[in-house]
């Protein structure tokens, strides 16, 4: 199955543990993707814009580096994801709490409130009503970081509670298919799956890859793996359907990655190697 890619997705999935990006080892890799030099050429001056990255030196000679921004960024990816495994290890138990929050930003400050509610969103909150929203996961910190960078934390309120209801409807599990879009998240994982089995065939056969060939292995499945987990809640076990795809999906997408890496020292590889 063929694997869109975005260039600006390849960047950051080649970020090497120092968090460099070798910029021949890019070209190279894009070139694999069926991605053109001009793609490329654009995609870093983007990100070298939004300084996310800083370039030093010139063409396939260059290194990338990425600034504070963009390894906070990374970060994160990083703690969901071992997060999520976790979860599937039974080792994030749901206690029964729901995590809530709710803002009420003044319309002179509108563009911080949209980005405060797709902050939200992102992090996995779907709306309760307006300006109130809900997680099953302790999200706190995370909103509280976002609220304070965009100077808007006096106007958002905390709270938990063990007694949700909506309507009559107060059964956690039939909530969750209510508030969350599952079947589309399990499509995803559904797809991840149908990505990673193949390659995981070639991977187990006799015929070895080439470094590169691993190394765009990597990227596919990379990219395959964040469209699922970006709109993914990552709701405790205890509230999804059983079984769970996103729950297969991780474990063949671990299996790759455990068998394409040889030591390298890309941060991808690390990702998922340590999880």
């Amino acid at each position: 199955m063929d694997v869109h890619v975005p260039t600006r997705m390849l960047v950051e999935a080649l970020v090497r543990t120092d968090l460099t990006v070798d910029a021949g080892e890019l070209y190279a890799t894009a070139q694999q993707l069926r991605m053109t030099d001009q793609q490329v050429r654009l995609c870093v001056k983007r990100l070298v814009a939004e300084g996310r990255f800083v370039q030093e030196g010139r063409g396939r000679k260059a290194v990338l580096r990425a600034t504070g921004s963009a390894e906070r960024a990374m970060g994160l990816d990083v703690e969901f994801v071992a997060h999520a495994y976790r979860q599937d290890a039974g080792l994030a138990p749901w206690d029964g709490t729901w995590h809530l929050v709710g803002f009420a930003v003044p319309e002179s400050e509108r563009t911080a409130r949209d980005a405060l509610r797709a902050a939200i969103t992102a992090l996995g909150g779907a709306p309760v009503h307006g300006g109130l929203y809900v997680s099953a996961n302790a999200w706190e910190p995370y909103v509280e970081e976002h609220a304070r960078r965009l100077d808007v934390l006096g106007h958002v309120t905390f709270l938990t509670s063990r007694d949700l209801r909506r309507g009559e409807q107060d059964d956690p599990v039939a909530l969750a298919r209510d508030l969350w879009p599952l079947e589309k998240i399990a499509e995803r994982y559904d797809r991840l799956a149908e990505v990673a089995r193949p390659r995981l065939d070639l991977l187990r056969g006799a015929d070895p890859l080439t470094p590169q060939e691993r190394l765009t292995f990597a990227v596919e499945l990379a990219a395959e793996f964040t469209r699922a987990l970006e709109d993914d809640p990552l709701l405790p076990p205890e509230l999804l359907p059983r079984p769970w795809p996103g729950t297969l999906a991780r474990e063949l997408s671990a299996d790759c990655f455990s068998l394409l890496d040889q030591g390298s020292d890309i941060r991808l590889f690390k990702l998922y190697r340590d999880r």
